[in-house]
Order: C-alpha cells, then sequence, then structure tokens
C-alpha cells in the first residue's frame, strides 16, 4: 500500500513535544579520558585542592621572604644556613614562603649568601591555587576537548563521567545502496556524544524495516530513508505494524516526508534518505534529543546582521544556510538546500513557521555547523 502523508502537516513544535515527550538524561557512564573528548560531560568533581601542598614554580632555592629583607648584589646577606634546593613541581618545605632564582643566591665553599629580596609567595603555587576542592573541571553538559583532558589529568583523573545516550541508526536500503544520509546520521550523533551504532535493514520492504527495529537495545532510534509517498517506500508502514505512536508530514522544509513517534517509551526519528533532507532531519530534531538525552547546556548562538533578507513561506519552518561575510551573515540557501550550499556553509537557522523571515540588516542567531562534527 502507497504512504500518504496528511493532509494538514503538523508544526515541528508540535512533533519536537511527542519526540521528546518522557525524554530524560541518561545515566552517565565512567570513560577514559581519551574516549571521554566529543562526549557531554555529567558532574566531574575534584574532592582534594591540587594542588595539596605548596610547590615551587620553577628550580631554585626555597627560602623565608622576612629572613632576606635588604639583601642585593650590593649588600649580599649571609645566611646562618644552606638553603633547601627545590624543582619545578617539588614540595616546598613549610616554613619557606618563596623561592629564588639559582643566580640570586651565591655559594661560596660552605657559605651561601642572598643577592636579592624576595615576597611570600614568589615562584610558589600554593594548596589549592589551580583547583580548590569542590569545584568542577569541566562543566556539566559541555563537550569535552582536548583543554579538559589536559586539566583533568593534570588533576589525576584517569576517566570522567558522561552521558552516552544509545543510538541506532538504521538504513534502508535503496535502489542505487547510496548510504550517504544514514553515515552521516550515525556520524551525527556519534559527534554529539552518542554511543551510535549502524544498522542496516535486509529489504526495504515493511517486514524488513519492521524487523531491524529492535528498540529495547538502544535510548533513540533512527531510519533512514522510505519515508516519502513512491512504491517501495514502506517505513512508515513498518512502524505502524510496530504499534508506534506517529506524526507523519511535517511542517518542515527540507524533510516534510520525515516522522517521529515512539514505540513504547523509545522515541523515533524517520528521517527521508535524501541528503539535505536527511540533514534537516539531524538539525531539527536528531540534535535537540541528542541534546535532552545528555542534559547539554544551551547551544550558543553567533549573533550577526544579514546581508540580504530571507523570504519564508508561512507555515513551514524553513532551514537557513549562512555563510560568513565580514561581519554578517550571508544567506545562500533557504527550504531547498543543495550540495554545494550545505558544503560551503557556516551556520544555519530556522524561520519559524508563523515568519515570513527576516529583511536585510535584521540581527539573527546562527548556529555554528563547523564544531558539530
Amino acid at each position: 500500500m502507497t504512504q500518504r502523508l496528511p493532509t494538514a502537516l503538523t508544526p515541528l513544535d508540535a512533533a519536537l513535544r511527542l519526540l521528546l515527550e518522557g525524554v530524560e538524561p541518561v545515566e552517565p557512564i565512567d570513560v577514559s579520558l581519551e574516549d571521554s573528548v566529543g562526549g557531554v560531560a555529567a558532574a566531574v568533581i575534584v574532592e582534594a585542592p591540587h594542588p595539596a601542598f605548596n610547590v615551587a614554580v620553577f628550580d631554585g632555592w626555597a627560602l623565608r621572604a622576612r629572613d632576606i629583607v635588604g639583601a642585593s648584589s650590593y649588600s649580599p646577606l649571609p645566611l646562618p644556613a644552606p638553603p633547601v634546593w627545590v624543582e619545578a613541581g617539588d614540595r616546598v618545605p613549610g616554613d619557606c614562603d618563596c623561592v629564588l632564582d639559582a643566580d640570586l643566591v651565591d655559594e661560596t665553599g660552605p657559605i651561601f649568601q642572598v643577592l636579592a629580596e624576595s615576597f611570600p609567595g614568589l615562584g610558589i603555587r600554593r594548596a589549592g591555587d589551580d583547583i580548590a576542592a569542590g569545584c568542577s573541571i569541566v562543566a556539566p553538559g559541555t563537550r569535552v576537548n582536548a583543554f579538559n583532558m589536559l586539566v583533568a589529568r593534570a588533576a589525576g583523573f584517569d576517566r570522567i563521567p558522561v552521558r552516552s545516550p544509545r543510538v541506532g541508526v538504521i538504513d534502508v536500503p535503496s535502489a542505487d545502496r547510496n548510504t550517504a544520509s544514514s553515515q552521516f546520521m550515525l556520524k551525527f550523533a556519534q559527534a554529539a556524544g552518542a554511543q551510535a551504532v549502524g544498522l542496516q535493514a535486509k529489504g526495504r520492504d515493511a517486514a524488513s524495516i519492521s524487523a531491524a527495529l529492535e528498540g529495547d537495545a538502544y535510548d533513540l532510534l533512527i531510519t533512514v530513508g522510505g519515508t516519502g509517498m513512491g512504491r517501495t517506500d514502506t517505513t512508515i508502514a513498518a512502524l505502524a505494524e510496530r504499534g508506534a505512536r506517529l506524526i507523519h508530514g511535517l511542517a518542515v522544509q527540507p524533510g516534510r516526508t520525515a516522522a517521529v513517534g515512539k514505540i513504547g517509551r523509545v522515541p523515533i526519528i524517520a528521517a527521508p534518505g535524501a541528503p539535505e533532507q536527511a540533514l534537516a532531519a539531524c538539525l531539527m530534531l536528531l540534535q535537540p534529543a541528542l541534546d535532552r538525552f545528555t542534559a547539554r547546556s544551551p547551544r550558543r548562538e553567533m549573533v550577526r546582521p544579514l546581508a540580504r533578507k530571507i523570504s519564508s513561506s508561512i507555515g513551514v519552518a524553513e532551514i537557513v544556510l549562512l555563510e560568513t561575510l565580514d561581519e554578517t551573515w550571508m544567506p545562500i540557501a533557504a527550504g531547498q538546500l543543495s550540495l554545494g550550499a550545505i558544503a560551503g556553509a557556516d551556520a544555519w537557522l530556522a524561520v519559524p513557521g508563523d515568519s515570513e523571515g527576516y529583511a536585510a540588516g535584521t540581527t539573527v542567531g546562527g548556529l555554528s555547523l563547523r564544531d558539530m562534527m
């Protein structure tokens, strides 16, 4: 039976309400620092101050500042006892509060003379100066990067907690066996911190697609392809056979043949197979779902004026691709997204369905496409 779209398309916000209904952040899991990069951090709390005691910042002589007041190269100050030599990272003796460079202490036989004054704290990193006890070294809800890994390792961590939902991406085979869209959605989910695996329906028929829908193993399921109205498009029928609560036909452009729903408590995104429509499903549907599962902090928009106007159709949320032009956003595609525009875009925004677009010079917020993958 041929799939048909409903007469009235469902607004994006209504589709997201069904998709995200009951979705909560997944429990954190501990992973190695190497595996954490790119993941979304849970709280990483330092229990003890770092460093745990005063340490030397550089190699030199540990002294007490009040004992060497008045010392200079013109008036060297003899010391009653040899000072303690420390190297960078060494613990500073408890009665010392500064470290002098090696060339500021003259050693002649058993006699040590100081050639300069100092002050408390010079050359010393005090206990807790790097990180105070109880502080988080990675902000919860942010993606872990190499800087976070540096700090975590220096603070003594070899594993940190991240939130990583389990995602299954099911490729519905097409006649030309082009898997570009399903591979893109798989990599998009992995880049967002998900434990995403690629799956393959054995055929394009409803029975084969239904057999690939193993919802119990995943927090989120994605199908790619077969959502249109062609004679071989059966994904929506397969989802219905599995008892999914579905909204098919979204007021979004591109991607109006996409669907969202639930099989039990597992959210389902049924994405069209065309590359630009799969991209739209990632930006408008998959990204909000993964952000909810990972408790990701709100994404930062880059606010700039438009170099030219954006025209949009009332009743449909349209994706607009943006290119940086000096200090402005230049719209390079709206609704219809060519591969060339996708390749050249720096950011994107969605024009809401109740808007006709924006005039040139209007300040708008774009979301980066460059730091997603």
